[in-house]
This record gives structure tokens, sequence and C-alpha cells, in this order.
């Protein structure tokens, strides 16, 4: 069985740091990109953070500088750092994995795994 679970998410202020995890089990080892996505009512699913076999990651630019996407490969986990929160991170924040290499990094549809997400809310 493949399961991603995630944990951390939390209600903060502005400006403050929080660093979401993903438990990952029976992902296959083929797995290209491993990432976040975030959702709010209203809107599309969003790519804020993946990482790749190689190690080579991708941010949304609304992210760059503040968050920071990492892989324990003997904890079989992943993490998100978030730092200098604001309102517009205000989201509910998936894990996800996919096994294709060709294709936006950013697009939902190509994804084959999903947690269940994890609340975050920023407040002014």
């Amino acid at each position: 069985q493949v399961r991603l679970v995630e944990s951390g998410g939390d209600s903060i202020q502005s400006g403050g740091s929080l660093r979401l995890s993903c438990a990952l089990s029976g992902v296959p080892h083929s797995t290209y990109y491993m990432g976040w996505f975030r959702q709010t009512p209203g809107k599309t699913r969003e790519g804020v953070a993946v990482i790749d076999s190689d190690g080579y990651t991708n941010y949304a630019d609304s992210v760059k500088g503040r968050f920071t996407i990492s892989q324990d490969n003997a904890k079989n986990t992943l993490y998100l750092q978030m730092n200098s929160l604001r309102p517009e991170d205000t989201a509910l924040y998936y894990c996800a994995a996919r096994r294709l290499r060709i294709g936006s990094w950013s697009d939902f549809n190509l994804y084959n795994y999903w947690g269940q997400g994890t609340q975050v809310t920023v407040s002014s």
C-alpha cells in the first residue's frame, strides 16, 4: 500500500515559521518527483515545491527564499520548512509524488500519490 501522511500544520501569526513533514510508505523507488501542493477554496491546486530523484528542487515564485524542501531518505520523510509566513500562505497543504519525468513539475494532474493534507493558517 502506498501511503503519504502529512503533519505539522498549525495556526500561526504572520512572520512565523512552521515545518511540515510527510511520512512516505510503499512509494516505488522509481518515483521521480516528490513535493508539496496547496489549495484554498475557489482556487486550483498550486505547486509549492518539489525535489526530484537527483536532489534538484523547484519552487513557486511566491515562496522562493522563504520555503525549503528537503528529504530524509533514511526516515522516508519529506519536509517543507516555511519561514516568514504570510496570510497568503494560508491553505491546505498536500504531500504528493509521481513517477512521470516529463511534464510540468507543478501540474497536479500528473501526480500519482497524495496525502490527506494538513492545514496551515497564517493570521495578520
